[in-house]
């Protein structure tokens, strides 16, 4: 069973950063992708940014771009999501998702099998 956990959200300033892991046990290591959504109160769920298992390459929403770095380690099974120049509309809980096997459309949250419970984060301005 894929359990993913994630750590490091909480209250920044604006102009801050601060980096969120999450760490996948029990993966099944045909999927394809890890990656990051977020949902902020009263809006729909926004996808942040994903990365495939292997070759690594990265996708993200273009909000986020060129702030936002994402990462991964095969080995550790870990995923991390280093957040910079946060901005106070950066607010929401973030939580960590994973797809299924084969190709995917990882801007689509309909395409990952498992999520995490979330973690918090507030940009005060």
């Amino acid at each position: 069973q894929v359990q993913l956990v994630e750590s490091g959200g909480g209250l920044v300033q604006a102009g801050g950063s601060l980096r969120l892991s999450c760490e996948a046990s029990g993966r099944a290591f045909s999927s394809f992708a890890i990656g990051w959504f977020r949902q902020a109160p009263g809006k729909e769920r926004e996808f942040v940014a994903a990365i495939s298992w292997s070759g690594g390459t990265p996708y993200y929403a273009a909000s986020v771009k060129g702030r936002f770095t994402i990462s991964r380690d095969n080995a550790k099974n870990t995923m991390s999501l280093q957040m910079n120049t946060l901005k106070p509309e950066d607010t929401a809980v973030y939580y960590c998702a994973e797809t299924g096997a084969g190709p995917r459309t990882v801007f689509d949250w309909h395409e990952y099998e498992h999520w995490g419970q979330g973690t918090q984060v507030t940009v005060s301005s």
